[in-house]
């Protein structure tokens, strides 16, 4: 049985957990910037406060409703994860940690059904008790089939924080209520086909033929179709490996210089290229953007306002570059060369960039890395020399070491507005809650 913890609300619980006088209250957290809605509280939910909306548009529902706003205090959340996976990892050798509020257990063992959701209760409890964090937990023979359990879990108050699907009639029962849109594995492209199909639930698709499974959505729809009838199909090996790495931001103000442009490019490469030997892999290509404002646009040669619509990527300035690497690589400096080589040829001087990114593409395990027999690079001094970054970093401190097109980034990290940033307050002796007697 594979077991599927889940923080409820994450980010909006931890804000919470220092502020109990926001039970029950209106929560939302921001983005960077401040500038949309990237965690909502069951309240605001019932508000149709949607995921990712921008602050602008929703400021008179926060007034009206005294929504309460906090700035994305990351410190703070990966601090209290690492704490709510070092009480799931107490319960099961196995505990694969799947996002930051997410993780699975498996439990081989010969206990019962029954005394395993008795089990997921009492972790339930231990981390409500122990650190302030709601949890809902699924368990069932697969780890799509837990994720469905954890969703019920989340949504009734009589499973008291723990589903479990272990026979047919509840597997079919659970399936035949699931909307075919939230299925772990079927994204917004696929759901939209098989709903053109006429599969609106879990159970229309588990109901589907293996070939049809295969043809439309290819060996992983194959996988999610296995996963929903009851077989084991996901390997951990690829639930661990990221298909994609983004780093991205939204600029406070607009961005027209190239070397502002570049640090935060070599800052975005840098997050990414972390992840992927954290993970153990390497990546083929890349896509590089920096993109104008998502509602107007000022046009460099007559200042005049458009409609983001009629400003082209490469016309109007915006930046879209996708980039093949000779070699799968995880090193950063190798990656920001490609990268930055893309941004300059693509840049357009006094053009307002609001936003900027780099998404990593085809990642691949470590171990198929492949050297080019007469490759310029002397691929193994530059991997010591980045394990020796890396090892000053996990005991000095993140960025302790950065590279030199950072460091303007780094100075002006001080300068994003987070207006209504929480204390760390689990991290920091400055930010220790103090108790008036």
């Amino acid at each position: 049985m594979y077991a599927l913890a889940d923080c409820n609300n994450f980010f909006v619980s931890c804000e919470r957990v220092f502020r109990p006088d926001l039970e029950g209250k209106p929560v939302v957290v921001l983005s960077g910037n401040d500038g949309c809605v990237i965690a909502r509280s069951n309240e605001v939910k019932a508000l149709g406060v949607k995921m990712g909306a921008p602050l602008f548009k929703i400021r008179d529902l926060v007034k009206q409703h005294n929504i309460v706003c906090f700035s994305s205090n990351f410190e703070l959340y990966g601090d209290l994860s690492s704490r709510v996976m070092r009480i799931l990892s107490h319960y099961s050798d196995r505990c694969e940690q799947y996002s930051i509020d997410e993780a699975f257990l498996y439990f081989d063992d010969n206990r019962s059904p029954a005394n395993l959701q008795k089990l997921a209760r009492q972790i339930v409890v231990e981390i409500r008790r122990g650190i302030g964090i709601p949890v809902s937990i699924g368990l069932a023979p697969t780890r799509t089939l837990a994720k469905v359990a954890s969703k019920y879990a989340k949504k009734y108050a009589g499973y008291k924080g723990a589903c479990l699907i272990d026979t047919e009639d509840k597997r079919i029962k659970a399936l035949s209520q699931f909307e075919i849109s939230d299925v772990w594995g079927i994204g917004r492209r696929y759901s939209t086909r098989l709903q053109r199909a006429s599969i609106r639930t879990a159970l229309d698709f588990a109901n589907q033929s293996s070939e049809f499974a295969r043809n439309l959505m290819h060996l992983p729809g194959l996988r999610t179709w296995q996963e929903l009838n009851g077989f084991d199909a996901v390997k951990v090996d690829e639930l661990a490996r990221h298909l994609t790495i983004t780093r991205s931001r939204t600029f406070a103000r607009h961005v027209t210089d190239l070397p502002t442009l570049e640090s935060y490019i070599a800052d975005f490469c840098s997050s990414c290229a972390r992840k992927l030997r954290q993970q153990k892999s390497v990546c083929a290509g890349m896509l590089v953007f920096a993109l104008p404002s998502r509602f107007e646009t000022i046009l460099p040669s007559s200042g005049v306002l458009v409609d983001e619509q009629k400003a082209t990527l490469t016309g109007g300035g915006g930046i879209f570059a996708e980039v093949r690497l000779p070699v799968p690589t995880d090193l950063t400096a190798e990656l920001l060369e490609y990268a930055l080589a893309a941004l300059r040829a693509r840049f357009v001087g006094g053009y307002p960039y609001k936003k900027a990114g780099v998404i990593l593409q085809n990642i691949l395990p470590a171990n198929s890395q492949i050297e080019r027999l007469f490759g310029e690079r002397d691929r193994q001094k530059e991997q010591r020399l980045q394990k020796v970054v890396d090892s000053l970093n996990e005991k000095r401190g993140k960025n302790t070491v950065i590279l030199a097109s950072q460091v303007k980034t780094e100075q002006m990290k001080d300068k994003l507005q987070s207006r209504m940033l929480s204390p760390c307050y689990s991290t920091r002796w400055s930010d220790l809650i103090t108790v008036k007697c």
